[in-house]
Formats: structure tokens, sequence, C-alpha cells
């Protein structure tokens, strides 16, 4: 080591800063983009390209088992809408701030549809999906989850299935009994997601026969 560098090691170690600059220069957090999400706040990976808002484990699942033929809808816009985009045939969104939702869809191609559904919890917007699909896979991510989740499910293709992110929040859990009384089985990715330090849940509820192999 040359004495420049061991005189910044032994500095960091003082301070107690030597885990981190160990992250920073190699490890899944700078790979994986979080270090520029945090320092942007927004989701994107390591070389600004969008990701959606929803914990690194579920991304990597999903990433490959995704087809270019899928019809998806998102309850909430946002840099999601843009990477589901990229790679499905079709994105609805529905998104209740009319400011928000002129500034993704301005961003988006042509295969995504944004919706500006304003919102009345147990409405117009949690029924956004109905009459719409069939989706193979619906992202409850935006307001009144519960009502979303559950109305979409007559939505869902035959092996169509929801991905409820933040599924860990206790007003979430009536949504998440509803679905299981409805035969959905459930494999959740705990962990750190884009921009925020803190850990998250994102779920994957799925019957048999479903457009993920689960």
């Amino acid at each position: 080591m040359n004495p420049a560098r061991g005189a910044w090691v032994r500095l960091l170690r003082a301070v107690n800063l030597e885990s981190v600059h160990g992250l920073w220069e190699r490890s899944p957090l700078r790979e994986d983009g979080w270090f520029r999400s945090f320092r942007e706040r927004r989701p994107v990976d390591a070389e600004g390209q969008p990701l959606p808002w929803i914990t690194y484990g579920a991304i990597t699942f999903l990433a490959p088992r995704i087809r270019p033929e899928w019809r998806v809808f998102e309850f909430g816009c946002g840099f999601g809408t843009l990477w589901w985009a990229a790679r499905v045939r079709e994105v609805i969104a529905c998104e209740h701030d009319a400011a928000w939702r002129d500034r993704i869809a301005r961003l988006a191609p042509a295969n995504a549809t944004i919706l500006h559904v304003p919102l009345e919890y147990d409405g117009a917007y949690a029924q956004t999906a109905v009459g719409r699909g069939p989706f193979d896979l619906v992202v409850v991510d935006g307001r009144d989850r519960v009502n979303s989740a559950t109305a979409s499910v007559g939505a869902l293709a035959p092996g169509g299935v929801i991905l409820w992110d933040n599924s860990e929040r206790e007003n979430y859990a009536p949504g998440l009994e509803r679905l299981a009384a409805l035969g959905f089985r459930r494999v959740d990715f705990e962990g750190l997601a884009p921009v925020e330090p803190g850990r998250s849940r994102t779920s994957i509820l799925y019957r048999d026969g479903n457009v993920l192999g689960l």
C-alpha cells in the first residue's frame, strides 16, 4: 500500500468510515446503483437508467422472467413505468397526481399509457384496471392499495400475478389476507430498494400456472 493510501485508510478508520468507503469502492450498493439513486433521489441503476422503486431482490428475480408479449398494469406511475415499457408489449398506469402523471408521460414511450384518475378511496381509482385487461402483471404501488389489489383480480390473465410493494406495512395486511383467501400464494423479497436507506418488502402474489413459473 502506497503511503498516501495508507494515510487515507488510517483516517477513515479513525472516523469509523472505512466500511463505508469499502462499500463505495466495491459492493452491490455501487454495482446496482444504490449510491447513485440515493444521491439523485430517484430510482436509477448505476448508469442512470430507470428502475422500478421496489426491492433489488424483486428486480433481480423479475428481470429474466419478463416476456415481451406481456401487458402490465400499474397503480402509480414513475420510473418503473419506463422500466416496464422497455421490456413488455404494453403498460397502462393510473396516477392520482396530475402533475406527476404529466411529467412521466413526457418521458414514456408509445407503448405506455398513463391515465390521470383522481383519488377516491374505494372508488374509480381502485377500479381502473377493470375492463382494461387481461394483464399478465398488476403492480400495486400507488394509493388505496388494498382496494386496488382486490378489485384487479378479475383483470388478471389466467396466469397473471400481482406485485405488491411495501407489503410489510400493517395497513396492507387485510388486502394480503383477502388475496390469500382467493387462493393466491406469496413470495416476499425483503431488503434494500433504490433511493431509501431502510429495508422494505416487495411481494409477488401468484396462483398455479402463473407467468413467472412459481
